[in-house]
């Protein structure tokens, strides 16, 4: 398959989500949520591949495109399953999602209160379980050693961007919340420039299959 056939079929797609696709972590009869979708750079595999892929954005423009994508790409497409909005009121029923999606976005909360308001909204939409993957700024490499705080979690990273980074306390209370990991964390190092991290975690079942 030649480079311009790869990416009619994958678009832009997150290198480290893809890894999760090649492993069969999802499935065809799964909704899946992308929070924070854009103008598509994640959904661009699954509507090519007869995934049912809602998404979420702010930007209203990016969600008009990533409609007209959906239209090309499957003309009978429901194009509002995706969504203008925000993470932290995500305009969608609870335990509407077998699987949630969340690229590079996490890392632009506001601040502890604000990220923790949308980390418990991707958990309220998402079944027990559901598969929760996200990448964002992380610490577990002491790139902080290298940065300026700012405050509420957030630092002025060496590459001269403002992000709110994820440490170990973050990573435990989100396992507090009712998740366990599907793999090990993975973090890239960026030498002198910024950090970024990749989780897969499962909603946690109770005995009886409800949330815990």
């Amino acid at each position: 398959m030649q480079p311009s056939e790869l990416n009619r079929l994958l678009g832009n797609i997150d290198i480290y989500l893809l890894d999760q696709i090649l492993k069969n972590r999802f499935s065809t009869g799964m909704k899946i949520l992308d929070a924070g979708c854009g103008e598509g750079r994640n959904a661009v595999y699954f509507l090519n591949s007869g995934f049912q892929i809602f998404g979420i954005d702010q930007e209203e423009l990016a969600i008009q495109y990533l409609r007209f994508v959906a239209k090309s790409v499957q003309p009978n497409y429901d194009a509002h399953r995706f969504q203008v909005g925000q993470l932290e009121e995500i305009p969608f029923h609870t335990g509407a999602f077998e699987a949630v999606i969340c690229s590079a976005v996490l890392h632009f909360a506001k601040g502890e209160a604000h990220f923790w308001e949308m980390m418990q909204e991707l958990s309220r939409v998402l079944k027990p379980g559901g598969i929760l993957w996200f990448r964002m700024c992380t610490d577990f490499g002491w790139i902080l050693g290298q940065s300026s705080e700012l405050g509420e979690g957030r630092y002025l990273l060496p590459d001269g961007s403002e992000r709110f980074v994820l440490q170990q306390n973050h990573l435990d209370k989100i396992l507090e919340l009712g998740f366990q990991f599907l793999e090990a964390p993975k973090t890239v190092l960026v030498l002198g420039q910024r950090e970024m991290g990749v989780f897969v975690l499962e909603k946690i079942k109770s005995k009886s299959g409800v949330e815990q």
